[in-house]
């Protein structure tokens, strides 16, 4: 079975990044060195001979490298099938740059929304004007017929409760592959400052709800799904669960500038997220991953309620 999955590579390209995203999980790595040039074509190279076949770049913010359209190109030159990035998208707004990108051989583009109007999602970024920037990039690349393209939304304190209004935001762009990340307190601003950040699942999961109805009765959407949550708060929404198509789906490695991670559908079970006693008996207990270890720690597991 293991075998007939898709061999995912994730190539963090680094943290430096043109936003400053208040809850940022890379909000400590912002001074590592990026990789080079060299080293991110070396472990192209290796994963195609491993047998990836679907690529993803990912920062920090990859449009800032003087070197995205040569790394993109040589991925398509690897024979990539998918080529993914994923991006803020403020300078694809500068329209040469996304006619490179995408004429280099980029297959799919991921753009991060985190708010429905500017002043919420400028505020979250911390970089007036970067609203009105992404939606330019966004403009530009549908201009330029690329088919595959997403976003993501990153759900925090400052946002949940508006996220059914950047979900129709999402929808009226024209979009219908959507990813809505509930925030990962496992290090990075999250983690520093925890209760500034991360909602109760309680109080956010109806919101959600809210938003993830948006795709019931729409039969364009190919995917629509809230990622790292407990699926006691989403027992009906349980084709909408990320990461339970992921591991039907993909084997996933993630090559960063400070770690290596082999088995990223593993290892997010083991070391980030984590169920307890109160958790047995209830018959999503194999299917679900729980809850971030660290919500555990400030928030106790006193809002799971298993399914019996």
């Amino acid at each position: 079975m293991q075998n007939k999955k898709i061999k995912k590579a994730v190539i963090i390209l680094g943290y430096q990044c043109n936003n400053n995203c208040c809850f940022c999980i890379n909000a400590d790595k912002r001074n590592l060195v990026n990789k080079t040039t060299e080293q991110i074509m070396q472990e192209m190279v290796l994963m195609r001979k491993r047998g990836f076949t679907y690529l993803e770049l990912i920062g920090g913010e990859p449009t800032i490298r003087s070197d995205i359209v040569k790394l993109i190109e040589v991925a398509h030159q690897l024979k990539f099938e998918n080529i993914v990035m994923a991006t803020n998208g403020r300078l694809l707004a500068y329209k040469k740059l996304a006619e490179k990108i995408i004429k280099a051989g980029l297959t799919d583009l991921i753009f991060s929304i985190h708010g429905h109007n500017a002043k919420l999602h400028d505020s979250l970024t911390r970089s007036p004007g970067s609203f009105q920037q992404l939606m330019g990039g966004i403009k530009n690349v549908k201009s330029l017929k690329l088919k595959q393209i997403g976003t993501n939304t990153t759900i925090v304190k400052q946002n949940y409760q508006h996220l059914k209004e950047i979900g129709k935001l999402i929808l009226k762009l024209g979009f219908r592959n959507s990813e809505f990340i509930f925030v990962d307190p496992t290090y990075g601003a999250a983690y520093n400052h925890f209760f500034k950040f991360v909602p109760k699942i309680s109080e956010a999961s109806s919101y959600i709800h809210q938003c993830l109805d948006l795709a019931k009765k729409n039969k364009k959407i190919l995917h629509w799904a809230i990622r790292y949550v407990p699926l006691c708060y989403f027992t009906g929404y349980l084709d909408q669960i990320s990461e339970l198509q992921e591991i039907a789906t993909f084997h996933t490695e993630h090559f960063a500038p400070d770690f290596v991670d082999l088995d990223v559908e593993k290892s997010r079970k083991e070391i980030g997220r984590s169920k307890t006693k109160k958790c047995k008996g209830c018959y999503l207990y194999n299917q679900c991953e729980g809850i971030w270890k660290e919500y555990l720690k400030y928030y106790s597991d006193k809002e799971l309620k298993p399914i019996i």
